[in-house]
């Protein structure tokens, strides 16, 4: 549920010289490796892709008040780098010059200069956060090194170690409250004097380690400046797939959906699956209406089914569904100026065969004017109350979503004039946003928190749910821990789930509810509550490298999407994407989830976002929650929707099921980060989760276990060999080589490769892919419904790296493409590119012993070709 990136992040820049080099692409020879961070010039460190160690810069002022550290990174040249940061808050300023000295050592070559006097000041420096996991395992804890000089890692005797020294020794090192995954080295502490100081740092690595480059560098070291502008037009499609929707116009004429069994279908009992975004914020209230109509179609032309409607009650949006921000003093009348662009957004998508998910709640502002019990203690001064994890106990605040609910579900569209409630179109309802108990919110409850009212209500809860079931009180209201309150804080966000469902079928909803997803590193104990709904919805954000994910160690986002498929219940995404913006390889991403959601048979997936901001001509900005307008990731959407819509990839034909005990499942955290057997069961067949028949949460009502299934009960559990480097699905159409970072769909109308392709040969079916460009998608469909080889209308999807020429600003330079597709398909056919005026252009191509060959000269882009 992200926000305006703005006011999210701190704006880390990067930047890297041109004319360098190319250094190795991947294929590491060990799982192990050290590099810089270039969010913050500081070491991190993966295990098969995944972070075991990682660092970053913190400092305070007075009482632990955190401060503002912003940096600028840059790659000079191959293992050569520079650091420059400031802190206004307390008046110094930081440079380092990094480079590797030898082939197993790193230094940092740090310049301080504060520009006077700090008293009364916490310090700071850098903070390492070590996994527990690995301290756990072979690692051990770290070490510090005495007198201050710095720390080291790694069992004595094992080999693999890592040593990071300072000197002269740093102000103070030392554990945060004797946590050994936490350790904090500072320059400063209190007072900082004025002046200069510098420290030199040395990282040295021995063992099965290797000392790898910057993603910068793996990507290649060219100046973005010099590619081709993207040739993108934000109000037309590059592709047309809209045929896709022909049939369902106008959307809801195969009237309601409905959830029957783990399936989506409607109701008439066709079968659907759904390949869906996300409208949020700006985009739905100050979009004009020419511009709702033209987005609609440009939607469906993507290939897009479904549409979230998203953030339409968020106080940082103005105007919202309750109107202009600065005249609002309540939150119990909606506006009717925005329930008219919301009924506009709702006709036009249905117009064009798309369908629309319906969030009743997703971060609300409370006022004290809407008559919120106990409000005061929980806004502590301010004038607003987020209402997450305070409704599950709070009478009054049920009270107030409710009637939003009845306002909002049985409002009149005055396009359509069928209520929401009554509208076909509509193809689910959402209870509340990201705001469970089991994990995140219930802590907000906690007898500490300041919100005694609201701990009483929980604490009266918890003592009569531990008395009804036998449980020790002491341990049934500890949120934080696992145990008998993971059994607790299902019945809790049980109660409030059945109470508001109740209320929606009421009203006249027809249409599967979800009660709220499963996100933010939820375990499988959050899981038994989410049941109470028709669906259960997940959402799951990555980062820079998820192809290279070795799942015998590490855990990447398509896990967690994986890890919330519950034995008899569809499965929803509503939000999956991966940050932070723009990552060079994010073009890899529809590939990846449409591929493996339709192996998987996953139902419904959403990506996040379409747009945030508002569709005007004029003032246009880049970032990662505007996919309408990022060539990268719009380069391979088209053809991730038609792979995962027209069911390209075969379904698993191995179901594994893993059925853990009701002592299993609450008594520990079971995460994909933790499991084995929930990262690799995946990478083969289908991948579900058996709730037990808990005796204490009596309406849990699990699912039969499918008798052709595979049971298996120990998280632990690998079904990978233990040198594994590559998995093929049961159904040998998909293949992911996490040790080369290479990603393959070889279907008979989809053949797709996506990651390090650069210097190889990929040959699949009816296509050979060779590229220099370092990382690329490239994908060939049929679009005529004939097997490849065999097709005359063929679309070519190629992804690269695209990038804003400035901050935030578009258009983006797109990385041209260097290399060579060979296909196999019939004669007299001819490539062509859409220009920027949809004007078809054009290519040259070659045929030769039936097969077309394309040259791609590493000058000209287009993200999309047509052979036919």
């Amino acid at each position: 549920m992200p926000m305006n990136v703005l006011t999210l992040h701190r704006f880390v820049r990067v930047s890297a010289i041109a004319g360098l080099a190319l250094l190795p692409l991947a294929g590491w020879s060990s799982d192990w490796q050290v590099s810089v961070e270039e969010q913050n010039g500081l070491p991190t460190v993966t295990r098969g892709g995944g972070q075991v160690m990682k660092a970053k810069f913190d400092f305070w002022a007075a009482n632990w008040g955190w401060t503002a550290f912003d940096t600028t990174f840059k790659v000079n040249g191959p293992y050569h780098y520079t650091l420059q940061g400031s802190n206004k808050a307390l008046d110094f300023d930081l440079t380092a010059d990094i480079r590797k000295e030898q082939a197993q050592t790193l230094s940092w070559a740090f310049d301080l200069n504060a520009h006077s006097r700090q008293a009364g000041v916490m310090g700071g420096g850098m903070v390492f956060e070590f996994d527990p996991a690995q301290i756990a395992g072979d690692m051990g804890a770290p070490q510090l090194l005495p007198d201050n000089h710095g720390w080291s890692w790694g069992k004595a005797g094992q080999g693999r170690r890592i040593e990071m020294r300072f000197d002269p020794p740093l102000a103070n090192v030392y554990f945060e409250r004797n946590n050994p995954s936490e350790l904090r080295a500072f320059f400063y502490k209190d007072p900082i004097s004025a002046g200069r100081q510098q420290v030199k740092a040395v990282l040295n690595i021995t063992g099965d380690i290797d000392l790898g480059p910057t993603p910068t560098e793996r990507f290649g070291l060219a100046d973005p400046a010099s590619w081709p502008n993207d040739q993108l037009d934000w109000r037309t499609a590059p592709v047309d797939l809209s045929f896709l929707n022909a049939a369902e116009k106008p959307a809801g004429k195969h009237g309601f959906v409905k959830a029957v069994g783990e399936q989506l279908k409607f109701e008439d009992n066709t079968p659907v699956r759904f390949w869906g975004t996300n409208l949020s914020a700006y985009s739905l209230f100050k979009s004009p209406d020419e511009e709702i109509r033209q987005q609609a179609k440009r939607l469906s032309a993507l290939g897009f089914n479904l549409v979230r409607l998203h953030h339409h009650d968020s106080p940082w949006v103005s105007p919202n569904v309750f109107g202009d921000g600065t005249l609002v003093r309540d939150t119990q009348q909606l506006s009717a100026e925005s329930l008219r662009k919301l009924d506009l957004w709702i006709k036009a998508l249905k117009d064009e065969g798309i369908y629309i998910w319906l969030d009743m709640h997703v971060q609300r502002a409370l006022t004290a004017n809407d008559n919120i019990d106990d409000f005061k203690e929980l806004a502590k001064g301010g004038e607003h109350v987020d209402l997450k994890g305070y409704a599950y106990v709070n009478s009054s605040i049920q009270q107030a979503m409710k009637r939003f609910a009845e306002q909002y579900l049985t409002h009149v569209n005055e396009y359509t004039g069928l209520a929401y409630k009554d509208d076909p179109a509509i193809a689910a309802v959402l209870i509340t946003n990201e705001n469970d108990l089991t994990q995140h919110y219930g802590n907000a409850l906690m007898p500490n928190k300041d919100v005694p009212r609201h701990s009483e209500r929980y604490m009266k809860a918890a003592k009569a749910f531990a008395k009804q079931y036998d449980l020790p009180v002491d341990l049934t209201w500890r949120a934080w821990e696992h145990g008998p309150s993971k059994l607790f804080l299902n019945e809790l966000e049980q109660r409030f789930n059945a109470d508001m469902i109740a209320h929606l079928r009421g009203l006249g909803v027809k249409v599967p509810i979800a009660t709220t997803s499963t996100w933010g590193g939820n375990g499988l104990s959050a899981l038994p509550a989410l049941t109470v709904g028709d669906v259960i919805d997940a959402h799951s954000y990555g980062a820079i490298g998820q192809l290279e994910k070795n799942p015998l160690t590490s855990d990447g986002m398509i896990n967690w999407i994986a890890a919330a498929q519950v034995v008899g219940k569809p499965l929803t995404v509503t939000e999956w994407n991966a940050e932070p913006f723009p990552l060079p390889d994010r073009h890899s991403l529809p590939l990846y989830v449409a591929g493996t959601a339709s192996h998987q048979g996953w139902d419904a997936l959403m990506q996040y976002a379409y747009s945030q901001q508002a569709f005007n001509p004029g003032w246009r900005t880049a970032d990662n929650w505007h996919a309408y307008n990022d060539p990268a990731l719009l380069a391979t959407l088209p053809a991730a929707a038609l792979l995962y819509r027209r069911a390209d990839v075969q379904p698993a034909t191995t179901r594994y099921v893993f059925a853990p005990t009701p002592a299993t499942l609450y008594n520990q955290e079971i995460t994909p980060r933790n499991s084995p057997l929930l990262r690799t069961a995946m990478e083969k067949g289908q991948l579900q989760i058996a709730l037990p028949a808990t005796p204490e949460l009596p309406w849990l009502k699990p699912a039969a276990i499918p008798t052709d299934a595979q049971v298996l009960h120990d998280p632990g559990q690998s079904l990978l060999a233990a040198d594994a480097s590559e998995a093929v699905t049961d159904t040998g159409e998909l293949k992911r080589n996490w040790q080369k970072g290479i990603y393959t769909i070889d279907t008979p109308l989809t053949q797709a490769a996506t990651g390090w392709l650069g210097g190889r040969t990929i040959s699949l079916g009816a296509i050979e892919v060779q590229t220099v460009t370092p990382y690329a998608s490239v994908v060939v469909q049929s679009l005529d419904g004939k097997p490849l080889g065999q097709s005359r209308e063929l679309l070519l999807s190629l992804g690269t790296r695209a990038v804003p020429k400035g901050e935030y600003k578009i258009p983006f330079n797109v990385e041209p493409l260097e290399g060579t597709l060979s296909i196999q398909a019939p004669a007299g056919l001819k490539l062509f590119a859409r220009d920027a005026q949809a004007q078809l252009k054009a290519l040259p191509t070659t045929y030769k012993d039936g097969r077309y060959l394309i040259t791609f000269d590493g000058k000209y882009m287009s993200n999309w070709l047509f052979l036919k």
